[in-house]
């Protein structure tokens, strides 16, 4: 229905008219925007229910939020300790990732960190710019909508948000989670502007599990990361990848 629907818009693209699409679902109407993007006047959506306006709203909502640049608060770490054992997730998602992006997750919705995926070359491990190590089942992972999921709840076909260091946002979606038995390391931060307020997060014990910070000129600094909350948004600044087991635990110890 899709090529003949376009045949149709190519027919008219040097007329006057506009051709509008119509569509009964509101699933079948994403797929006339996003693939008839151009030369399309506009879908109409011919339903009964109201159910199926809001979801198409929603819809809007999400694609409107990637336009967005989110923004980050800066956070020192304050502490950084093993913590034994538990069910981690690795996130693989539709899309590929590039250097600085990778997924927003914490143990609390008011604050996520913004974990790097495993795009980065290794001498452990091929690199695998499509995944993302994000952390134990207990974690809140952001999604479209200014919200956030139990990364235990995430599954195939979800959507989640891919953060890169700027700020730029993209929805893509869950193509499989994997959960396994891990060590896993404990991570604990403040904001520079409320040092009262902690902010943490759980991951894997691996050389290949990053977070993004700013750069740091001295390494034996407290380490400095990006923070960001769903429902405050803070300043940008400039980050680059930070090695867990190596970097993370040098600095703290330096400090």
């Amino acid at each position: 229905m899709v090529i003949s629907t376009g045949n149709i818009v190519a027919a008219f693209q040097s007329s006057q008219k506009i051709v509008f699409a119509i569509s009964r679902t509101p699933s079948k109407a994403q797929i006339f925007l996003e693939v008839l993007e151009l030369g399309l006047g506009g879908v109409v959506l011919k339903v009964e229910d109201v159910k199926a306006v809001l979801e198409l709203k929603d819809y809007f909502d999400r694609r409107n939020e990637s336009s967005n640049l989110l923004g980050f608060t800066r956070a020192t770490v304050t502490q950084v300790q093993m913590v034994g054992m538990g069910d981690r997730v690795c996130v693989d998602l539709y899309c590929l990732m590039r250097p600085g992006e990778g997924l927003l997750v914490g143990s609390f919705a008011r604050g996520l960190f913004l974990v790097h995926s495993e795009c980065l070359e290794s001498n452990y491990i091929s690199s695998r710019p499509f995944r993302v190590n994000v952390g134990p089942v207990h974690a809140y992972v952001a999604v479209p909508g200014g919200k956030t999921c139990y990364l235990s709840e995430l599954k195939d076909g979800k959507e989640v948000i891919v953060v890169d260091q700027s700020g730029m946002q993209r929805t893509t979606i869950v193509g499989c989670v994997k959960i396994k038995t891990r060590p896993l390391i404990l991570v604990e931060a403040k904001r520079d502007s409320d040092d009262h307020t902690p902010y943490s997060i759980l991951l894997q014990n691996a050389k290949t599990v990053a977070l993004v910070r700013p750069h740091q000129g001295n390494e034996h600094q407290n380490t400095t990361i990006p923070v960001t909350s769903r429902s405050k948004l803070g300043m940008r600044f400039g980050i680059q990848e930070l090695k867990l087991k190596n970097s993370l635990l040098r600095n703290k110890q330096g400090s």
